[in-house]
């Protein structure tokens, strides 16, 4: 979602896009409503709270010619950190060395974050902004983490909960930053097996 404007119109959120099909669909009204009472281009104290207790968050990028990823970032309660109303902080631990996230942020800073409490209240929070790569650190007991995403909050808004599962958190040891093949995974889905295989005819 993203904000545009023109000559006649009132500056509202969304992209053309939206805006060309909430005409076409007839459902212009509704989102208008859905605009002016929930989208906010910051933190309140209540999403603030609700993102110092998330243990996950689904992130998505895009590089200069839009190309999209989307991964998963995650860690103890907290990890993410609010340090204002307009601006966020999530770290980024040692990983596969791909740097996907990483690398559209430093082509295009325009950065999607979902939050979704799955367990007690089944809500989620989009937070949408510009991002950038940072060496300096925040607060944390953490050592495993490299470098971190800030994020200058543009949108913030909710996500609804009629569609939201309820799952019950059980008990795992987590590996944080590990690069031990077998914890992280192996080849779950058989790709290296593939690739090997085709490599063979």
């Amino acid at each position: 979602m993203t904000t545009t404007t023109s000559s006649d119109r009132v500056e509202r959120p969304g992209s053309r896009g939206e805006h060309f099909l909430q005409c076409a669909l007839e459902t212009t009204d509704r989102a208008t409503r859905f605009y002016s009472d929930q989208v906010l281009d910051h933190l309140n104290p209540a999403m603030a709270e609700f993102v110092g207790r998330m243990e996950m968050a689904f992130i998505s990028t895009a590089d200069a010619d839009g190309e999209c990823d989307s991964t998963l970032r995650a860690g103890p309660a907290g990890f993410i950190q609010v340090i204002d109303s307009r601006t966020i902080a999530y770290p980024e631990y040692r990983g596969n060395g791909v740097m996907a996230s990483l690398g559209n942020i430093m082509e295009n800073p325009h950065v999607g974050m979902l939050m979704v409490d799955f367990t007690d209240d089944l809500i989620g929070l989009h937070v949408n902004g510009r991002a950038r790569i940072a060496r300096e650190e925040f607060p944390t007991d953490d050592r495993k983490v490299e470098r971190w995403v800030v994020v200058q909050v543009q949108e913030a808004y909710v996500h609804c909960r009629k569609h939201i599962p309820r799952m019950v958190p059980v008990d795992r040891v987590r590996d944080w930053g590990t690069d031990d093949v077998k914890r992280k995974g192996g080849d779950f889905f058989g790709a290296k097996a593939d690739r090997a295989e085709a490599e063979k005819s």
